[in-house]
């Protein structure tokens, strides 16, 4: 009777959270698609066809832009700003998620969830990215943003067979791991979000999605 109630509140939940999404779709053209089957196959070494993903993995973020308004400006485009296409090995692949929540708690999903989007070096083949406005000292994450990651992973567990909760900056635990696919190993950054305070909230609230520990970082 136990298991079943708490089925029934994920079912519920995750119904009232995808009735709550605002639906602001970036530009996906046929530019954009030729640029993800690029990065797939320059970044992972896999030829597909396809720009879909099986989900495995979330991966929580910050934006570090005040507004969604300009977050949205920042992911919209299919190419990156000032991208050069004479340097070798660099994609032209815009930053993007699949979903951003605002400050207030509303959740915008930008992309199909199973679209891949560039939004984790290494693992975007099989990972969806949830954006949060704001992350700075002068534009913290809010209460509200907080419950809106909690539903919307909630929401995507129970919809899709997710293994591992993860924040940006625990990225690199995954070198070596299975889901790892990035080809070049001297292709990393430094990530600080959406930091360590905010995933045991996020953690502590989705514990019983009963998730994957992420593995320990091993050092160079």
């Amino acid at each position: 009777m136990y298991r079943l109630g708490f089925i029934l509140v994920v079912l519920l939940v995750s119904c009232s959270t995808e009735r709550t999404f605002v639906e602001r779709p970036i530009i996906f053209d046929a530019q954009r698609v030729a640029l993800t089957k690029e990065y797939l196959k320059n970044r992972y070494q896999l030829e597909t066809d396809s720009i879909t993903i099986v989900p495995r993995m979330i991966v929580l973020h910050h934006t570090v832009i005040p507004t969604f308004e300009k977050t949205f400006e920042a992911f919209n485009s299919p190419t990156l700003p000032n991208w050069r296409p004479d340097i070798e090995n660099v994609s032209g692949l815009n930053v993007s998620s699949q979903f951003v929540v605002d400050r207030d708690g509303t959740i915008y999903r930008l992309m199909p969830e199973t679209y891949m989007a560039r939004h984790v070096i290494g693992l975007n083949h099989c990972a969806i990215g949830v954006e949060n406005v704001g992350g700075t000292p002068e534009f913290l994450l809010t209460k509200a943003q907080l419950k809106a990651n909690i539903k919307l992973v909630h929401y995507l567990a129970n919809k899709y067979d997710i293994d591992y909760l993860i924040g940006h900056h625990e990225y690199t635990a995954f070198e070596g791991h299975e889901l790892w696919l990035e080809v070049d190993e001297g292709y990393r950054t430094k990530k600080t979000d959406p930091g360590d305070n905010f995933m045991k909230k996020v953690r502590k609230a989705t514990k019983r999605l009963n998730f994957k520990p992420v593995p320990e970082i091993k050092p160079h």
